[in-house]
């Protein structure tokens, strides 16, 4: 298969070519690193790639054949490494897989190789010490997004057309409004992170993907939800598929509109009118859209540094066990800078700190489960700002504490963290760009606990009314390809 027409498919689709017989698994695979050769170079998206290794479960999965990447971060494939962006656990390899992998493999994907992730997942850019930056598809000088960056900007470049990829305060979200992709996160419990895990990050991180449309992410999420043996939590079972929902009408939905953000920072006039014709739209297709106000359950500061504990209490564990089963040392050798401060904040924290890390989960939780008893949907610019250049999250970073870091990430993405911390499922949607810079703006569209199907909908609406897809971006593997 030619490189030209491999990017013009979406996962569904070329997993239709496969199930025709029109071209093998190997076809596409070797496709997949002719994209990696062309465009990774440029983006550091991919860090490892394992040709012809990975075997495909025969099945009628709607993405049998399909390549794939894992991101270095939460998931296991055994016998791969699972270095999570850190020199802490350079060179570490994966004994068995965890259920996701399991479950990425009884789908049919095919997968050859995992993504550039930052160090721990701790960051909404993607600039690891231990594999550099990965760089934007739309303008190679600027940040690709965290912590799936490296998934994200694969996707945009055409390497794959659907990445896996995780969220625990915007990590999904983010690279998609970054990269001029959908990113949904899904309800809390919807997928398994077993077994060695029982909640990530208590709960706050979920897997999922990116793609470049939306029946993608939702065939996806159709074949790896749903619990595990021993699961603590799960979620409710969706009503049907959701890769059925994405061609479903979602009604008149009541809508409310947050334009300004949590924690005071202003959203940009570029990011604002976006955020106005994305109003527009949503009235011309019949739903009910008002300006919200949408109290958060708990001050800014406390938010954080709940966050913060929540965060570094994992952190901290994961970092002892890495040094205690490699018999390495956590200090500046291992650890970057920002990681090993909140390496020491982890330690420094007393059970009554995480308690209220809870307390405040909980009345954050309670406070926004109350306003969507009134809309269906909140809208929010899934960030306030346009991209940002590489480097900007880290000016002065040696200054900053663990709650410090925190902030900057959360003013960066006031919008995101929230719905983490509630469970409830939000989606970045492509559907604008800045008409100065041609930057892709995405839009941030949550629901209440367990109606991913209710986002689905509302996104395949808005997919089929302003189609985002042909938009590609400077470093595509589909320019000048034969």
């Amino acid at each position: 298969m030619k490189r030209s027409e491999y990017v013009s498919f979406d996962a569904v689709g070329l997993a239709g070519l496969v199930a025709r017989g029109e071209v093998s698994p190997a076809e596409l695979e070797q496709a997949a690193l002719a994209a990696a050769d062309a465009v990774n170079p440029r983006i550091n998206a991919v860090v490892e790639t394992w040709p012809g290794e990975d075997v495909p479960v025969p099945g009628s999965s709607p993405l049998a054949g399909v390549p794939f990447l894992i991101k270095d971060l939460g998931v296991t494939m055994a016998g791969k490494r699972a270095e999570c962006g850190s020199r802490l656990a350079s060179g570490v390899a994966a004994r068995a897989d965890s259920f996701l992998m399991r479950r990425f493999r009884r789908a049919g994907l095919v997968t050859f190789g995992r993504t550039n992730s930052p160090e721990m997942g701790f960051s909404l850019t993607t600039e690891p010490v231990l594999h550099g930056a990965a760089r934007n598809p739309w303008d190679t000088a600027l940040s690709a997004g965290g912590s799936s960056g490296g998934a994200a900007a694969a996707v945009a470049a055409g390497i794959v057309p659907v990445a896996h990829a995780t969220d625990a305060g915007g990590s999904i979200r983010v690279p998609a409004a970054y990269n001029g992709l959908f990113g949904l996160k899904s309800t809390r419990a919807r997928v398994s992170p077993g077994p060695e895990v029982d909640e990530a990050y208590s709960g706050l991180a979920v897997h999922g993907s990116v793609s470049r449309t939306v029946r993608d992410s939702a065939a996806l999420l159709d074949r790896i939800q749903g619990p595990e043996p021993g699961d603590a939590y799960v979620a409710p079972r969706p009503v049907r598929p959701y890769l059925d929902e994405v061609s479903r009408h979602p009604g008149s939905l009541r809508i409310g509109v947050l334009t300004h953000p949590w924690g005071g920072r202003a959203t940009t006039p570029a990011v604002a009118e976006a955020v106005a014709r994305t109003v527009a739209l949503l009235e011309h297709l019949g739903h009910r859209v008002e300006e919200a106000t949408v109290e958060l359950g708990a001050g800014w500061e406390e938010f954080v540094v709940g966050n913060a504990r929540l965060w570094c209490a994992h952190l901290t564990a994961m970092a002892n066990g890495l040094a205690t089963a490699l018999d390495r040392t956590v200090d500046a050798g291992t650890l970057e800078p920002v990681l090993l401060a909140c390496y020491a904040y982890g330690r420094r924290m007393t059970a009554e700190d995480l308690v209220d890390a809870f307390a405040m989960r909980n009345r954050v939780s309670r406070a926004l489960g109350r306003h969507f008893a009134d809309y269906d949907v909140l809208l929010a610019p899934t960030l306030p700002e346009l991209p940002l250049q590489l480097g900007a999250y880290d000016e002065g970073i040696e200054e900053l504490d663990a709650p410090g870091w925190l902030a900057r990430l959360f003013d960066r993405a006031p919008f995101a963290a929230v719905f983490n911390i509630t469970g409830t499922p939000a989606m970045s949607v492509p559907l604008e760009s800045d008409p100065g810079t041609g930057l892709p703006v995405g839009m941030q569209f949550a629901a209440g606990y367990g109606l991913d199907d209710v986002l689905f909908r509302l996104a395949g609406q808005l997919e089929r009314a302003r189609p985002w897809s042909g938009r590609v971006p400077e470093v595509w593997a589909g320019a000048d390809a034969a």
